[in-house]
């Protein structure tokens, strides 16, 4: 899969404002992350925080929703029902 069809989803709602808590991402990427042997959280490849053009955004490979199905519906309904602005990564943003 290459990266440029991984979505970013941002902190920011389709109206401008910035999305409360500011931990969503954490929160969200937490749930498919494991603890390492080095006894370190490691984020899943499927859905990672990221830092993109100094902004917290959420980057989900589509791999994700054949491996792991509720996981997938369950972040896009959350993405959706709190309006959050999206991206192919590599798109260009406004």
């Amino acid at each position: 899969m290459s990266r440029s069809n991984k979505l970013v989803v941002q902190s920011v709602s389709e109206d401008g404002r910035r999305f409360r808590p500011s931990d969503w991402i954490e929160r969200i990427s937490a749930q498919l992350a494991t603890f390492g042997p080095d006894h370190r959280l490691h984020y899943s490849e499927s859905v990672q925080p990221r830092i993109i053009n100094g902004e917290k955004c959420l980057v989900i490979d589509p791999a994700l929703k054949d491996a792991n199905p509720r996981a997938y519906e369950y972040i896009m309904a959350f993405v959706a029902a709190n309006r959050l602005k999206t991206h192919q990564e590599g798109e260009s943003v406004e």
